[in-house]
């Protein structure tokens, strides 16, 4: 899944310690969503599109697995 967490971020001038301590979680977190390797729940991603004031279809972009569009 992509997602312009990263981006927002930076657009807000929030460090990601700022975004971690906002949302009661880990930097660690943090640094995993932004890079693509860690997909949000549900109550995350509300958490993080009421913090930057859009969508969770503006933060996140789900890919289809190549092999389910080749059908």
């Amino acid at each position: 899944m992509k997602n312009f967490v990263k981006e927002k971020r930076v657009k807000f001038n929030m460090t990601q310690d700022y975004l971690s301590d906002q949302l009661n979680v880990s930097r660690q977190t943090i640094i995993s969503l932004e890079k693509g390797r860690y997909n949000p729940s549900i109550n995350l991603a509300f958490k993080l599109s009421h913090l930057f004031n859009c969508t969770i279809e503006d933060l996140f972009v789900y890919e289809e697995d190549e092999e389910l569009t080749n059908d």
